[in-house]
Protein backbone atom coordinates (compact mmCIF):
# COMPACT_ATOMS: atom_id res chain seq x y z
CA UNK A 1 0.00 0.00 0.00
CA UNK A 2 1.32 3.42 -0.97
CA UNK A 3 1.85 5.31 2.31
CA UNK A 4 1.83 8.74 0.66
CA UNK A 5 -1.46 8.01 -1.11
CA UNK A 6 -2.98 6.61 2.09
CA UNK A 7 -2.01 9.73 4.05
CA UNK A 8 -3.41 12.08 1.41
CA UNK A 9 -6.71 10.21 1.14
CA UNK A 10 -7.27 9.96 4.89
CA UNK A 11 -6.70 13.72 5.27
CA UNK A 12 -9.25 14.39 2.54
CA UNK A 13 -11.74 12.04 4.21
CA UNK A 14 -11.38 13.93 7.52
CA UNK A 15 -12.13 17.24 5.78
CA UNK A 16 -14.99 15.83 3.73
CA UNK A 17 -16.68 14.12 6.67
CA UNK A 18 -16.56 17.23 8.85
CA UNK A 19 -17.63 19.80 6.24
CA UNK A 20 -19.81 17.95 3.71
CA UNK A 21 -22.89 16.23 5.09
CA UNK A 22 -23.47 12.84 3.49
CA UNK A 23 -25.76 12.95 0.43
CA UNK A 24 -28.04 10.25 1.81
CA UNK A 25 -28.51 12.21 5.07
CA UNK A 26 -29.25 15.44 3.17
CA UNK A 27 -31.82 13.55 1.07
CA UNK A 28 -33.56 12.21 4.17
CA UNK A 29 -33.55 15.62 5.85
CA UNK A 30 -35.19 17.16 2.77
CA UNK A 31 -37.82 14.43 2.74
CA UNK A 32 -38.52 14.99 6.43
CA UNK A 33 -38.78 18.77 5.97
CA UNK A 34 -41.26 18.37 3.10
CA UNK A 35 -43.46 16.00 5.10
CA UNK A 36 -43.34 17.91 8.39
CA UNK A 37 -46.54 19.85 9.09
CA UNK A 38 -45.75 21.38 12.50
CA UNK A 39 -44.22 24.88 12.09
CA UNK A 40 -41.42 24.70 14.70
CA UNK A 41 -40.01 21.29 13.72
CA UNK A 42 -40.26 22.29 10.05
CA UNK A 43 -38.33 25.52 10.71
CA UNK A 44 -35.65 23.59 12.58
CA UNK A 45 -35.20 21.13 9.71
CA UNK A 46 -34.85 24.07 7.28
CA UNK A 47 -32.19 25.56 9.56
CA UNK A 48 -30.31 22.25 9.67
CA UNK A 49 -30.29 22.04 5.87
CA UNK A 50 -29.10 25.64 5.59
CA UNK A 51 -26.35 24.90 8.10
CA UNK A 52 -25.22 21.94 5.98
CA UNK A 53 -25.28 24.08 2.82
CA UNK A 54 -23.16 26.81 4.42
CA UNK A 55 -20.68 24.30 5.85
CA UNK A 56 -20.19 22.73 2.42
CA UNK A 57 -19.83 26.08 0.66
CA UNK A 58 -17.42 27.62 3.16
CA UNK A 59 -15.57 24.37 4.05
CA UNK A 60 -16.47 24.85 7.72
CA UNK A 61 -17.34 22.23 10.33
CA UNK A 62 -20.97 21.09 10.18
CA UNK A 63 -21.01 20.96 13.99
CA UNK A 64 -18.79 22.49 16.65
CA UNK A 65 -18.34 18.99 18.10
CA UNK A 66 -16.07 17.54 15.42
CA UNK A 67 -16.17 14.28 17.30
CA UNK A 68 -13.74 11.51 18.05
CA UNK A 69 -12.31 10.14 14.81
CA UNK A 70 -13.11 6.51 14.01
CA UNK A 71 -11.52 4.66 11.10
CA UNK A 72 -12.92 1.42 9.70
CA UNK A 73 -10.45 -0.49 7.52
CA UNK A 74 -11.79 -3.34 5.37
CA UNK A 75 -8.69 -4.97 3.94
CA UNK A 76 -8.41 -6.48 0.49
CA UNK A 77 -7.58 -10.18 0.53
CA UNK A 78 -4.01 -9.54 -0.63
CA UNK A 79 -3.44 -6.16 1.06
CA UNK A 80 -0.03 -5.28 2.47
CA UNK A 81 -1.11 -3.57 5.69
CA UNK A 82 0.71 -3.31 9.01
CA UNK A 83 1.91 -1.04 11.80
CA UNK A 84 3.34 1.51 9.35
CA UNK A 85 -0.09 2.02 7.80
CA UNK A 86 -1.72 2.23 11.25
CA UNK A 87 0.74 4.92 12.32
CA UNK A 88 0.14 6.81 9.07
CA UNK A 89 -3.61 6.86 9.69
CA UNK A 90 -3.17 7.96 13.30
CA UNK A 91 -0.73 10.72 12.40
CA UNK A 92 -2.64 12.06 9.39
CA UNK A 93 -6.02 12.13 11.15
CA UNK A 94 -4.51 14.09 14.06
CA UNK A 95 -2.67 16.41 11.68
CA UNK A 96 -5.78 16.96 9.56
CA UNK A 97 -7.82 17.96 12.61
CA UNK A 98 -5.17 20.52 13.51
CA UNK A 99 -4.54 21.82 9.98
CA UNK A 100 -8.23 22.19 9.11
CA UNK A 101 -9.09 24.02 12.33
CA UNK A 102 -11.24 21.24 13.79
CA UNK A 103 -11.73 21.00 17.53
CA UNK A 104 -9.18 19.16 19.68
CA UNK A 105 -11.41 16.96 21.80
CA UNK A 106 -9.27 13.95 22.75
CA UNK A 107 -8.19 13.69 26.40
CA UNK A 108 -7.02 11.12 28.93
CA UNK A 109 -10.11 9.54 30.55
CA UNK A 110 -8.84 10.41 34.05
CA UNK A 111 -6.72 13.56 33.74
CA UNK A 112 -9.06 15.39 31.30
CA UNK A 113 -6.35 17.97 30.57
CA UNK A 114 -4.52 19.22 27.46
CA UNK A 115 -6.95 18.18 24.71
CA UNK A 116 -5.31 16.65 21.63
CA UNK A 117 -6.38 16.24 17.99
CA UNK A 118 -6.13 12.44 18.06
CA UNK A 119 -5.42 9.61 17.76
CA UNK A 120 -8.54 8.07 16.22
CA UNK A 121 -10.05 4.70 17.01
CA UNK A 122 -9.07 2.20 14.28
CA UNK A 123 -10.82 -1.08 13.46
CA UNK A 124 -9.32 -3.50 10.94
CA UNK A 125 -11.28 -6.31 9.27
CA UNK A 126 -10.19 -8.86 6.68
CA UNK A 127 -12.31 -9.34 3.56
CA UNK A 128 -12.28 -11.21 0.26
CA UNK A 129 -12.54 -7.98 -1.75
CA UNK A 130 -10.01 -6.99 -4.40
CA UNK A 131 -9.71 -3.51 -2.91
CA UNK A 132 -9.27 -1.99 0.55
CA UNK A 133 -12.14 0.21 1.73
CA UNK A 134 -11.45 2.80 4.42
CA UNK A 135 -14.19 4.81 6.12
CA UNK A 136 -13.57 7.77 8.40
CA UNK A 137 -16.34 8.71 10.85
CA UNK A 138 -16.46 11.81 13.06
CA UNK A 139 -18.64 10.74 16.01
CA UNK A 140 -19.86 13.53 18.26
CA UNK A 141 -20.42 12.65 21.88
CA UNK A 142 -23.79 14.32 22.38
CA UNK A 143 -25.15 11.23 20.67
CA UNK A 144 -22.33 8.78 21.47
CA UNK A 145 -23.04 9.26 25.17
CA UNK A 146 -26.52 7.83 24.56
CA UNK A 147 -25.23 4.45 23.39
CA UNK A 148 -26.99 1.53 25.07
CA UNK A 149 -26.12 -2.14 25.48
CA UNK A 150 -28.81 -4.60 26.52
CA UNK A 151 -27.96 -8.21 27.32
CA UNK A 152 -31.30 -9.87 26.71
CA UNK A 153 -32.71 -13.33 27.12
CA UNK A 154 -33.11 -15.21 23.82
CA UNK A 155 -36.92 -14.89 23.84
CA UNK A 156 -37.12 -11.17 24.59
CA UNK A 157 -38.54 -8.61 22.17
CA UNK A 158 -35.97 -6.00 21.12
CA UNK A 159 -38.55 -3.29 20.34
CA UNK A 160 -39.14 -1.92 23.87
CA UNK A 161 -35.39 -1.68 24.48
CA UNK A 162 -34.78 0.28 21.27
CA UNK A 163 -37.59 2.67 22.20
CA UNK A 164 -36.15 2.96 25.70
CA UNK A 165 -32.79 3.99 24.25
CA UNK A 166 -34.41 6.60 21.99
CA UNK A 167 -36.46 8.08 24.83
CA UNK A 168 -33.33 8.30 26.99
CA UNK A 169 -31.46 10.09 24.19
CA UNK A 170 -34.06 12.85 23.91
CA UNK A 171 -33.03 16.39 22.89
CA UNK A 172 -29.46 16.00 24.19
CA UNK A 173 -28.57 13.79 21.21
CA UNK A 174 -29.89 16.35 18.67
CA UNK A 175 -32.72 14.58 16.85
CA UNK A 176 -33.76 13.66 14.23
CA UNK A 177 -31.63 10.58 14.80
CA UNK A 178 -30.08 7.93 12.63
CA UNK A 179 -30.20 4.76 14.74
CA UNK A 180 -27.68 1.95 14.37
CA UNK A 181 -28.60 -1.42 15.86
CA UNK A 182 -26.35 -4.44 16.32
CA UNK A 183 -27.76 -7.83 17.30
CA UNK A 184 -25.84 -10.93 18.26
CA UNK A 185 -22.21 -11.77 18.81
CA UNK A 186 -20.92 -10.80 22.24
CA UNK A 187 -21.45 -7.53 24.07
CA UNK A 188 -18.62 -5.67 22.33
CA UNK A 189 -19.52 -7.12 18.94
CA UNK A 190 -23.13 -5.95 19.21
CA UNK A 191 -21.94 -2.41 19.87
CA UNK A 192 -19.47 -2.57 16.99
CA UNK A 193 -22.19 -3.76 14.63
CA UNK A 194 -24.49 -0.97 15.81
CA UNK A 195 -21.92 1.69 14.98
CA UNK A 196 -20.96 0.12 11.68
CA UNK A 197 -24.63 -0.04 10.69
CA UNK A 198 -24.53 3.77 10.51
CA UNK A 199 -22.16 3.55 7.53
CA UNK A 200 -24.82 2.05 5.23
CA UNK A 201 -26.32 4.12 2.41
CA UNK A 202 -29.56 5.26 4.05
CA UNK A 203 -31.34 5.54 0.69
CA UNK A 204 -31.05 1.81 0.08
CA UNK A 205 -32.97 -1.03 1.65
CA UNK A 206 -31.22 -3.64 3.74
CA UNK A 207 -30.29 -6.62 1.52
CA UNK A 208 -31.34 -8.85 4.43
CA UNK A 209 -35.15 -8.89 4.05
CA UNK A 210 -35.76 -9.84 7.66
CA UNK A 211 -33.63 -6.95 8.95
CA UNK A 212 -35.23 -4.64 6.37
CA UNK A 213 -38.63 -5.51 7.84
CA UNK A 214 -37.38 -4.75 11.36
CA UNK A 215 -35.81 -1.46 10.27
CA UNK A 216 -39.13 -0.23 8.84
CA UNK A 217 -41.08 -1.43 11.87
CA UNK A 218 -38.75 0.20 14.38
CA UNK A 219 -38.59 3.47 12.43
CA UNK A 220 -42.38 3.68 12.49
CA UNK A 221 -42.46 2.98 16.24
CA UNK A 222 -39.71 5.51 16.98
CA UNK A 223 -41.42 8.25 14.97
CA UNK A 224 -44.69 7.60 16.78
CA UNK A 225 -42.98 8.78 20.00
CA UNK A 226 -43.52 12.37 18.78
CA UNK A 227 -40.16 13.56 20.13
CA UNK A 228 -39.37 15.19 16.79
CA UNK A 229 -36.51 17.45 15.69
CA UNK A 230 -34.76 18.86 18.79
CA UNK A 231 -37.66 17.44 20.83
CA UNK A 232 -40.02 20.05 19.37
CA UNK A 233 -42.56 17.40 18.45
CA UNK A 234 -43.48 16.35 14.95
CA UNK A 235 -43.11 13.26 12.82
CA UNK A 236 -39.31 13.04 12.38
CA UNK A 237 -37.82 11.68 15.59
CA UNK A 238 -35.56 9.52 13.43
CA UNK A 239 -34.58 9.66 9.79
CA UNK A 240 -33.55 6.02 9.51
CA UNK A 241 -32.88 2.80 11.40
CA UNK A 242 -30.14 0.49 10.17
CA UNK A 243 -29.33 -2.97 11.53
CA UNK A 244 -26.58 -5.57 11.37
CA UNK A 245 -26.57 -9.02 12.93
CA UNK A 246 -24.18 -11.83 13.76
CA UNK A 247 -24.63 -15.30 15.19
CA UNK A 248 -24.59 -15.48 18.98
CA UNK A 249 -24.73 -17.94 21.88
CA UNK A 250 -27.89 -19.96 22.53
CA UNK A 251 -28.23 -18.45 26.02
CA UNK A 252 -28.22 -14.76 25.08
CA UNK A 253 -29.28 -11.94 22.80
CA UNK A 254 -26.87 -8.98 22.89
CA UNK A 255 -28.48 -5.77 21.59
CA UNK A 256 -26.43 -2.66 20.89
CA UNK A 257 -28.06 0.69 20.07
CA UNK A 258 -25.80 3.45 18.75
CA UNK A 259 -27.57 6.73 18.04
CA UNK A 260 -26.28 9.42 15.74
CA UNK A 261 -27.55 12.97 15.70
CA UNK A 262 -28.79 14.35 12.36
CA UNK A 263 -25.15 15.26 11.55
CA UNK A 264 -24.08 11.72 10.68
CA UNK A 265 -20.59 12.38 9.31
CA UNK A 266 -18.47 9.89 7.40
CA UNK A 267 -16.43 9.72 4.21
CA UNK A 268 -14.83 6.75 2.49
CA UNK A 269 -12.31 5.83 -0.16
CA UNK A 270 -10.86 2.73 -1.77
CA UNK A 271 -7.26 1.80 -2.41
Amino acid sequence: MNIKELGKKIRQAVLEANTSLRKDVVWLLRQAEKKEKSPLPKAYLKAVLENARCAYKEKLAICQDTGLGIVFVELAKDADFGIKEIHTIEHQVSLAYKDFGLRNSVVSPFERRNPQFGPPEIYVEYTRFKYTRIVFMAKGFGSENKTKLFMLNPNEDIEPYVLKAVKAAGPEACPPFIIGIGIGGTSEKALFLAKKALLADLRRRNPDRFLDFWQARLLEKVNSLNIGPMALGGSATALAVRMQQEKTHIAGLPLGVNISCWALRSAEFKI
